[in-house]
């Protein structure tokens, strides 16, 4: 089997409020270099990092240097994450057996979370896992078999992948990888609760 991830880090940090979350450091490390090192560390072929273009690209890229990545830009990223995955399809190898779809904010996914969706794949394509917490909260990071590519390279606006989840009803089975699942930092205020309970 041939997985690929594709790690979404093109976003713009609004919610920040002026601060790139992307390069707040955890333990000496930033936080996309964090999220990159934990895919690369799992047992993937090959991790591929969607950044936006600018100059943001070049500090995001700056922090992924040694790691063994493929950085992509997405030069249409302004129109939500849609633009992302499909800049990420675009990168991913033509006999691909399915994509791990990640975000770069989650701090605690590991390459053992990442393992964990490999395991459960099955080779025939079919199918969508998806981590979940250990109360069933559906989070990230989301593997799709290939059947689901053509709707990923099709996607438009910022919803993702969600509706294609939604369609594939029993085709989506859950995988239980810890609160990790479920933990975002978009704000300060996401930042300070996550450090507090650490």
């Amino acid at each position: 089997m041939k997985i690929e991830v594709i790690l979404l880090a093109a976003g713009a940090s609004r919610r920040m409020r002026g601060e790139d979350k992307l390069l707040r450091e955890i333990d000496g490390e930033a936080l996309l270099r964090r999220a990159a090192r934990a895919a690369v560390g799992s047992k993937v072929g090959a991790v591929h990092v969607v950044l936006a273009p600018g100059a943001d690209a070049h500090a995001h890229a700056k922090v992924l240097d040694g790691l063994a990545v493929e950085v992509v830009v997405a030069e249409d990223w302004r129109e939500g994450m849609a633009a992302s995955l499909r800049a990420g399809m675009a990168a991913v190898s033509s006999d691909c057996d399915a994509v791990v779809v990640a975000l770069a904010d989650m701090p605690e996914v590991s390459a053992a979370d990442y393992d964990r969706l490999i395991g459960a794949f099955d080779a025939s394509g079919s199918r969508i896992f998806r981590a979940v917490d250990g109360q069933g909260a559906p989070g990230h990071p989301v593997l799709f078999g290939s059947e689901f590519f053509a709707a990923l390279t099709d996607l438009h606006g910022d919803r993702g992948a969600r509706d294609i989840v939604r369609a594939a009803g029993d085709k989506v089975h859950d995988v239980v990888t810890g609160a990790g699942a479920v933990i975002d930092l978009d704000t300060p205020e996401d930042w300070a609760a996550w450090q507090s309970g650490r």
